[in-house]
């Protein structure tokens, strides 16, 4: 239903993690925690450079 609800083309929704989920789903329902700032949005990028 999260997948339908949310636009997610089955690929995406059965590749997403749990964690990825409950954040949209937190983010959908107004209950997102304060957006990523930019110092934290590089480190990620370092970690993750593939994206």
């Amino acid at each position: 239903m999260a997948g339908a609800v949310l636009g997610w083309p089955p690929d995406r929704f059965w590749a997403a993690t749990p964690a990825e989920l409950a954040a949209v789903v937190r983010a959908v329902t107004g209950e997102a925690e304060a957006p990523v700032d930019a110092a934290t949005l590089g480190r990620m990028r370092e970690a993750c450079p593939d994206g």
